[in-house]
C-alpha cells in the first residue's frame, strides 16, 4: 500500500448504524437564509474578468456570533496535517511605508496591505516605490484576498500598479478605505475590473481552506482602520495594521477592547504589530484633546488661519470645519488630493457640515480676513502641495502677508525635518506666525506608543511576537517592550524585508530564506525601469554635474574636423572657467590625432579614449568627477 500523504487529513471511520434505532426522514429546514442589507453589498462596478476556477472567493461564516470551527486538523496522533505557514513582507520592515505582508500555508496566499513608500534623499526624479510582487508570480491563482487595512497611501497606494499583475483579486475592506481606492483606480482608468466585498467588526471570512478572516476595529487617524485576526493551522495569527488607543476619538468609535482581549483568551500564535512609535514614551494623544487646543487658536487669532496636513486626516478636517462653523469662519480647501478625499468622505457620510461652510477660494476676495480658514496639503514640505505655493508666491489666490496665522497640524515625517524647517522660515519672513506640535497639541498621531503597545500585548498575549511597520530602531524598541512584559527572547521575531518567517507544529523561527524585495520604483508612466544604475547616474550629475565633449570626423581618414564644442552643465561656469575648457579642448585634439577609422568598434573606442583621457585630467585639475559624455560624429 503506498505510504499515505503527510498532508491529507485522517477521516476517523465512520460508526455503524444501530439497526433497532428508529428510521430518521429529511425535513428541509424552515429558516430562510439571511440576506445582507443592500449598504453592506458589493455594488457592481462595471464589467468583471472571470475569476480562475480554482480561486476561491471568501464567504462569510453563516453565524458571525459563534466561533468558527477550528481550522486545525488533528489526527488521533495529536499531530497537525497542514502545510507550513510563511509570513515574509515585501515592504514596511526596516522603513517606513510600502506596507505588504504576505501570509502563505499550501495552495492559499493572503496579503494584507499594498502600499507605497515616497522616495528618499537619492532618488532624484523617482515619484514612489512600491513592493516587488516578483515572488508571487505565477501563484495569482492561489491569492484568496487582499485585505486593506485602511485608506492611507502607504497602504493602497500600490493597489492600480499591482493588481492586474496580480489577477485582480478580490479586495477585503471597509466603506471609506473602498472609495479613496476606487478614486485613486479612476486615474488609472481600470476602475472597472476591481472586486471589492466590504467588511465589517466581527464578521469571519473563510480564505481558502486554510485561513478564516476576522477583522476588528482600531483606532487611527483615519476613519474605518481594522486591525485582521487570520486563523490559521497552527493557530491566529493577529495583525494590528497601524493603530493607537483612543478613548474620545472624533469621528469614530472607541476600539472595542473586550473584542481585542478575547482573542488573547482563547490563545494567539502571534502577533504583528505598528511599531512606528515604539520609542516614544508614554501614551498617544487623544483626538479630542486637540480638538481642545484648536478651539483656542480659533478663539485667539484674528487674521487668517491657514491650516496644514495630510490630505487623509480627516479627523482634524472635521474639527476644523465645526470649529469655523462656530466662530464663524468659511473652509477654503487647498491642494487636489484634499478636496478629493474631503468630497469622497461627505458623499459617504463620514463628514458632517452646514450647506455653505466649504467655499471656492474666489469667494475669499470677499471675505475678511477673521472669515478664512484654508486647510491645505504641504505640512511635510512637499514642492508642489498648497502650502508650499502659498509660501513661494506661487499660489493664485493667497500669499502670506502679516498677521497670517499658520498651523502645522501634523507631525514631520522622518525625512523630513529639513524641508518643513525651510518652509517654516519662509512663512515666518513673510510676517505669519507659527503653530507647531512641539509648541502646541495641535496634532495627534495615528501610531500607539510605548504603554499603548504594552496594553496591546498584555490583551492579545501573543506566544510570539513580530513587530512591523518601521525602521530597525523602532522594530527593535518595540523587542524591547516585548520583553518588559515578558515574551521570552527566543519568541521575538525581527525580520527584515522579504525574510521568510516559517511555523508549524513545533513553533515559528526565521529562517534564512527570503525573497526579492527590490526597489520597484515608479517615474511618471515608467514603473520598474529606472534601476540602480540609473539613479546612479543621477546622482552623479546631480553631484558633480556632466561634462559633454562633440567632436566631429571624416569617416574615411578618422581625421578630426574643426575644433571640438564643450558643454559644461553643472560643473563649471565655463565663461568663468575658459583656461580649463580650452586645456580640455587641447587633450581631446591629441587624443583625435593618431585614430584608425578602419579598427573594428572604432567609434566606441574612440569615445571610451576621449572619457577616460578627460575624466582622469578634470579630476586632477578640479578633484571633481562630473559625467564625461563625449559624442563623436562622422561626416
Amino acid at each position: 500500500m503506498a505510504e499515505q500523504n503527510k498532508n491529507t487529513p485522517v477521516t476517523p471511520p465512520a460508526a455503524k448504524p444501530d439497526p433497532t434505532a428508529p428510521r430518521r426522514t429529511y425535513q428541509r429546514p424552515t429558516a430562510k437564509r439571511p440576506i445582507r442589507p443592500a449598504a453592506e453589498r458589493r455594488q457592481p462596478t462595471g464589467a468583471k474578468p472571470p475569476r480562475p476556477a480554482n480561486a476561491a472567493v471568501g464567504h462569510p461564516i453563516k453565524n458571525p456570533a459563534i466561533t468558527p470551527s477550528p481550522v486545525t486538523v488533528e489526527p488521533p496522533n495529536g499531530k497537525v496535517l497542514a502545510p507550513k505557514l510563511k509570513i515574509y513582507a515585501l515592504g514596511g520592515l526596516e522603513e517606513i511605508g510600502r506596507n505588504c505582508t504576505v501570509f502563505e500555508c499550501g495552495a492559499d496566499i493572503v496579503i494584507i496591505d499594498i502600499g507605497l513608500m515616497f522616495p528618499e534623499e537619492g532618488m532624484p526624479g523617482i515619484d514612489y516605490i512600491i513592493p516587488n510582487i516578483s515572488s508571487l508570480k505565477g501563484k495569482e491563482q492561489n491569492i484568496r484576498g487582499v485585505l486593506v487595512t485602511h485608506g492611507h497611501m502607504d497602504h493602497v497606494g500600490g493597489i492600480p500598479l499591482t493588481m492586474p499583475k496580480l489577477g485582480w483579486p478580490t479586495i477585503f475592506t471597509t466603506p471609506l478605505t473602498a472609495g479613496i481606492i476606487r478614486k485613486r483606480q479612476e486615474e488609472f482608468r481600470n476602475e472597472s475590473n476591481l472586486r471589492i466585498q466590504m467588511v465589517k467588526s466581527g464578521e469571519r471570512i473563510r480564505l481558502g481552506r486554510h485561513f478564516i478572516f476576522e477583522p476588528f476595529h482600531v483606532n487611527h487617524n483615519i476613519s474605518d482602520a481594522f486591525g485582521s485576526a487570520l486563523h490559521t493551522p497552527y493557530g491566529t495569527i493577529i495583525y494590528t495594521g497601524d493603530f493607537k488607543f483612543d478613548f474620545t476619538p472624533v469621528m469614530d468609535e472607541p476600539a472595542d477592547l473586550p473584542y481585542i482581549a478575547q482573542f488573547g483568551t482563547k490563545g494567539v500564535l502571534a502577533m504583528m504589530s505598528d511599531s512606528t512609535n515604539a520609542e516614544s514614551p508614554g501614551y498617544q494623544m487623544s483626538e479630542r484633546q486637540v480638538g481642545a487646543e484648536m478651539d483656542d487658536i480659533f478663539q485667539k487669532v484674528k487674521g487668517r488661519l491657514i491650516i496644514g496636513t495630510f490630505s487623509s486626516l480627516l479627523t482634524r478636517v472635521q474639527q476644523i470645519i465645526t470649529l469655523s462653523e462656530k466662530y464663524g469662519r468659511k473652509v477654503i480647501v487647498e491642494g487636489r488630493s484634499m478636496k478629493n478625499i474631503i468630497e469622497l468622505a461627505h458623499s459617504l457620510g463620514y463628514l458632517k457640515m452646514k450647506p455653505g461652510t466649504i467655499v471656492d477660494d474666489k469667494s475669499a476676495k470677499h471675505l475678511a480676513d477673521h472669515q478664512i480658514a484654508v486647510v491645505c496639503t504641504g505640512a511635510q514640505g512637499e514642492k508642489n502641495a498648497a502650502l508650499m505655493r502659498i509660501a513661494n508666491k506661487e499660489h493664485r489666490v493667497f500669499q502670506i502677508r502679516k498677521g497670517d496665522s499658520v498651523v502645522f497640524s501634523s507631525s514631520v515625517i522622518p525625512g523630513n525635518e529639513r524641508t518643513v524647517q525651510n518652509l517654516k522660515d519662509t512663512l515666518v519672513r513673510q510676517g505669519a506666525h507659527i503653530f507647531h506640535y512641539k509648541n502646541l497639541d495641535v496634532h495627534a498621531g495615528g501610531h500607539a506608543k510605548q504603554e499603548d503597545l504594552k496594553l496591546m500585548m498584555r490583551l492579545i498575549k501573543p506566544k510570539y511576537l513580530i513587530p512591523a511597520h518601521g525602521n530597525r530602531f523602532m522594530l527593535e524598541a518595540h523587542a524591547e517592550l516585548a520583553r518588559e512584559v515578558g515574551i521570552p527572547d527566543e519568541r521575538i521575531l525581527v525580520a527584515e524585508n522579504g525574510q521568510v518567517i516559517e511555523f508549524d507544529a513545533k513553533g515559528g523561527q526565521l529562517t534564512k530564506t527570503k525573497v526579492d524585495t527590490d526597489y520597484v520604483m515608479v517615474d511618471g508612466l515608467g514603473v520598474g525601469d529606472v534601476s540602480e544604475v540609473v539613479l546612479r547616474d543621477r546622482r552623479m550629475l546631480a553631484e558633480d554635474g556632466i561634462f559633454v565633449i562633440i567632436a566631429t570626423v571624416e569617416k574615411r581618414t578618422g581625421k578630426l574636423v574643426g575644433s571640438p564644442d564643450i558643454i559644461s552643465r553643472g560643473f563649471v561656469y565655463m565663461r568663468e572657467n575658459k583656461e580649463l575648457i580650452n586645456q580640455a579642448r587641447d587633450r581631446v585634439r591629441r587624443v583625435l590625432k593618431d585614430n584608425n577609422p578602419q579598427g573594428p568598434a572604432f567609434e566606441e573606442h574612440l569615445k571610451n579614449k576621449v572619457r577616460n583621457e578627460i575624466g582622469a585630467f578634470l579630476f586632477k585639475a578640479t578633484e571633481r568627477r562630473p559625467m564625461v559624455l563625449p559624442v563623436i560624429i562622422e561626416v
